[in-house]
């Protein structure tokens, strides 16, 4: 039996993008909009009033809206036992606790990225990082996107950050240093940097730079269309549904980690 996907924001920017992939991969089951929404849906879904009606007709539920559905979504999708793709960005530390509570009743992929280029990029940050000690390899992350965007430094930003701060054995709160203005002083060892540009309608630009004296390193992963974005999210849909309850990420839809 095909896999009944459903889709938060269905006529957004990436809602569409999300239903016509998994129209492709197996059924819509139909989507919510997003309050105010302009845009009009495709013409053949299935238009849900609320998140609790669409958990009920899918078998998994896709969720790129915004950080201030989580809680109802986390609740909803909790109650109704339907498995979670979530890649809504900039989430705040209440809102990751839900998302982990809803972890322990139901199956949960969450990413700041559903790129497969993009989560390869991060399994190697963290091995470089663990290779490249950081009293002699400087990390700064340089990330742009589309003039849009609400929230910076980008999910896939603090997602490299992370990366370079578990290969260092470090936190990565103590370590970051993001937005430096005016008369900042030297650069502290061990920091790990961000700086975030806004311009255009870039879909999404990372750059991880190891830096020391007599060499420099850069990872970069550039995207040209949020389709990979939509495509991906799918792919971890497919390999969510039947999988217990726990909380996944895109290392785990490849293959990754040891729990896949």
């Amino acid at each position: 039996m095909p896999l009944r996907i459903g889709i938060t924001g269905i006529a957004g920017r990436m809602g569409s993008l999300l239903a016509e992939e998994a129209r492709r991969a197996g059924v819509l089951a139909g989507g919510t909009l997003r309050p105010g929404s302009a845009h009009p849906p495709l013409p053949e879904a299935l238009i849900l009033p609320d998140i609790a009606a669409l958990a009920r007709v899918s078998d998994v539920v896709i969720d790129f809206t915004h950080a201030a559905a989580v809680a109802a979504h986390a609740e909803a999708l909790a109650a109704a036992g339907t498995p979670w793709v979530l890649g809504t960005t900039g989430l705040a530390a209440t809102d990751e606790a839900l998302v982990a509570a809803a972890a322990r009743r139901i199956a949960v992929c969450a990413a700041a990225n559903f790129s497969p280029g993009v989560t390869l990029v991060l399994a190697l940050a963290e091995r470089m990082a663990a290779a490249l000690p950081g009293d002699v390899y400087d990390a700064e992350i340089v990330e742009m996107h589309h003039r849009q965007k609400v929230d910076a430094p980008s999910g896939t930003a603090i997602g490299l950050g992370q990366a370079v701060a578990r290969g260092r054995g470090v936190d990565l709160a103590g370590a970051m240093e993001s937005g430096r203005q005016g008369h900042t002083g030297p650069r502290r060892a061990g920091a790990i940097g961000f700086a975030s540009l806004r311009g255009g309608q870039v879909v999404g630009e990372h750059t991880l730079i190891f830096a020391a004296a007599s060499e420099h390193i850069a990872l970069t992963h550039r995207a040209f269309d949020r389709r990979v974005f939509a495509a991906g999210a799918v792919r971890a849909a497919l390999w969510l549904a039947g999988r217990e309850p726990g909380l996944y990420s895109m290392r785990d839809v490849l293959g990754l980690s040891a729990s896949a």
